[in-house]
C-alpha cells in the first residue's frame, strides 16, 4: 500500500528534556502501539484490494476504484490539513481523533446497505493516512533524544512485518466470514489501537503558530473528486452529457481557484512556490508514479486470478481468497527484498535517483509482462515479482530522494507535498482503469458483475507503462544533486 516518506520536521525547539535515551517500559507500549497503527494502515490497503472482487460482485457495481480512490483522497486532502492542526493543538490529540473517524468509517464500510454507504466509509477510513507522519513526529518528539533514531527505525521497518502473513489473513477472513468481515476486523483493530496509544503516549510538548488552509482542502478535495467522478462515470452517462461536463467543468474550475489561492494564502495547503523548484516537483512526480503504479496494478490483479477460468475471457482462474495469498505471496517477497536492497547500497553511498531510476524501470518492464502475456497464471506471476521488486526500490528510494532534493529547512513541507502526490496518483490511475475498462470492454454482465475482455487489461496495463516511463523521465531529468548519496540510508519497508 501507499506508505508516505518520513517527514523532516522544521522546529527549534528540543523536543525531550530527557537526554538519558533510557527506554521505560511506557516508551516501549507507546512504541508498539504506533507501530501497530502503522501495520494496520499497511494492510488496509491490501485487505481491500483483494476483497475488491467480493465487494464489487455483492453491490453489483463496476465503479470499484472507488473503494481506493475515496480513501487516498481523503489521505490526500486531509494529510497537509492534519498536519497544521497539529502543531496548533497537539500531534497526540490529531493522532486520536484520526483514529475515531477511521474506526467509525470501517463500522460503517461494515454495515454498508448499498455502494454510496459504502463508499462514504472508505473516504472516512482515509483518516488512517495522516496518521503515518503523526506517528514518526510523536516519536521525535516525546521519546529522548538518543532513542529518536531507533525508534524511528522500528516503527519504518516494523511495517514489512506485514508482508507476508497479510494476505493469508485476508484470505482466511474473507473466504470463512465474507468481505463485511475485513472491515470488522481493521476498525476493531483500529479502536483497540487507539486505546493503547490513549494510555501509553505522551502528548507533544511542541507548538507552533500556524494558519490553516480550510479553503485550500475543500477546493482541492471539491476539484479532485469532481474531475474524478467525471471521469468514472462518462462511459455510462455518455462524455457529452450535461451531468458528465457538469462535474468535470466543475470540478476544473474548482481546481483552478485552487491554484489562484494557494498563490495568495501566506501558507497554502500545498506551497505552490516550493512546489516550483525543479528538484521537488520531478521528486513529486516520480513518487506519486511509484505508488500509482502499485496501486493500479494491486486494483487489476485479483480483478483477473479470480473470475472463472470457464467463462473464457482469456484470463482467470477462480482462485479463491486464500488461494491468492498464495499466489501472491512472490511479489511480497520481492518487495520485502527490494526494499532491504536499497538500505543497503544507501548505506554505501549509491545515489537515490539512480535506485529510483531502477525501480521505476523494473516496473515498467512487469507491466509490459503483463500486458503482453496474462493468459497465464507463471506469467503474471513473474510480471507481480518483477514489478513488486521494482516497487520495493522505488517506495526505499522515495524518502531518499526527498532528503537530497532540497535543504533540511525545506524537508518537511517537500514531504508534505510528496505525501500528497503519493495518495493522489494512485487515486487518479485506479479510476483511469476502470473508466477504460467500462468503456467499451464490458463482455457480460452477470448478476450486476461486469466481466471484462482481455484486450481491456492489455490497455490498462500498457496505461500503466507509460505512465512508468514518465515517471523514468522524471527521474532522469533531477538536477545531479537530488542524486547525490545521502548520509546514512532512510529505509521504507513498509512497501507491502
Amino acid at each position: 500500500m501507499p506508505v508516505h516518506p518520513i517527514p523532516a520536521e522544521e522546529s527549534s525547539v528540543t523536543p525531550s528534556s530527557d537526554d538519558t535515551g533510557t527506554w521505560t517500559p511506557r516508551l516501549v507500549l507507546g512504541l508498539i502501539s504506533i507501530v501497530l497503527l502503522l501495520e494496520i494502515l499497511a494492510i488496509s490497503y491490501l485487505m481491500i484490494s483483494t476483497a475488491l472482487p467480493f465487494i464489487v460482485t455483492h453491490y453489483r457495481t463496476t465503479q470499484g476504484a472507488w473503494l481506493l480512490t475515496a480513501f487516498l483522497l481523503t489521505g490526500a486532502v486531509t494529510a497537509p490539513l492534519i498536519g497544521r492542526l497539529s502543531d496548533l493543538y497537539g500531534k497526540r490529540l490529531l493522532l486520536l481523533s484520526c483514529v475515531v473517524l477511521a474506526t467509525l468509517g470501517c463500522l460503517l464500510s461494515a454495515i454498508a446497505p448499498n455502494y454510496g454507504v459504502m463508499i462514504a466509509g472508505r473516504a472516512m477510513a482515509g483518516f488512517l493516512v495522516p496518521c503515518l507522519f503523526l506517528g514518526y513526529s510523536l516519536i521525535r518528539d516525546i521519546f529522548p533524544p538518543k532513542a529518536v533514531a531507533l525508534a524511528v527505525s522500528i516503527a519504518t521497518t516494523g511495517m514489512g512485518l506485514v508482508a507476508v502473513p497479510a494476505p493469508f489473513l485476508t484470505g482466511w477472513l474473507i473466504d470463512d466470514f465474507g468481505f463485511r468481515a475485513i472491515f470488522w476486523f481493521l476498525g476493531a483493530c483500529v479502536a483497540i489501537i487507539g486505546v493503547c496509544i490513549l494510555v501509553t503516549v505522551d502528548e507533544s510538548p511542541l507548538r507552533v503558530k500556524t494558519s490553516v488552509d480550510v479553503v485550500g482542502a475543500v477546493l482541492l478535495a471539491a476539484g479532485l473528486a469532481g474531475v474524478l467522478v467525471a471521469i468514472s462515470f462518462g462511459p455510462t452517462w455518455g462524455w457529452t452529457a450535461t451531468s458528465t461536463l457538469t462535474y468535470l467543468i466543475g470540478g476544473a474550475v474548482l481546481l483552478a481557484t485552487w491554484i489562484v489561492s494557494a498563490r495568495w494564502i501566506r501558507e497554502p495547503l500545498v506551497d505552490l512556490a516550493v512546489l516550483r523548484r525543479r528538484s521537488v516537483y520531478l521528486t513529486t512526480v516520480s513518487a506519486g508514479v511509484a505508488y500509482g503504479i502499485s496501486g493500479l496494478f494491486a486494483v487489476l490483479v485479483p480483478m483477473m486470478v479470480m473470475v472463472p477460468g470457464m467463462m473464457g475471457l482469456g484470463y482467470g482462474w477462480g482462485l479463491s481468497a486464500e488461494q491468492y495469498a498464495v499466489f501472491q505471496l512472490p511479489m511480497v517477497v520481492a518487495i520485502v527484498v527490494g526494499g532491504v536492497l536499497v538500505g543497503v547500497l544507501a548505506g554505501r553511498g549509491v545515489a537515490p535517483r539512480l535506485l529510483m531510476l531502477v525501480g521505476l524501470t523494473s516496473m515498467a518492464i512487469g507491466l509490459v509482462v503483463a500486458a503482453l502475456a496474462h493468459s497465464e497464471k507463471s506469467t503474471i506471476i513473474l510480471a507481480a515479482v518483477v514489478l513488486g521488486f521494482g516497487q520495493g526500490i522505488a517506495y526505499a528510494s522515495v524518502p531518499n530522494l526527498v532528503i537530497a532534493a532540497v535543504s533540511p529547512q525545506l524537508q518537511a513541507t517537500t514531504a508534505g507535498i510528496v505525501a500528497v502526490s503519493q495518495s493522489a496518483f494512485p487515486a487518479i490511475l485506479s479510476v483511469v482503469a476502470f473508466t477504460v475498462l467500462n468503456n467499451s470492454h464490458i463482455v457480460t454482465v452477470a448478476e450486476g458483475t461486469a466481466f471484462y475482455d482481455t484486450d481491456g487489461f492489455t490497455v490498462a496495463f500498457v496505461i500503466g507503462a507509460a505512465v512508468c516511463v514518465a515517471g523514468v523521465l522524471a527521474t532522469l531529468a533531477m538536477p545531479r544533486r537530488a542524486g547525490e548519496p545521502i548520509a546514512g540510508p532512510v529505509e521504507a519497508l513498509g512497501a507491502a
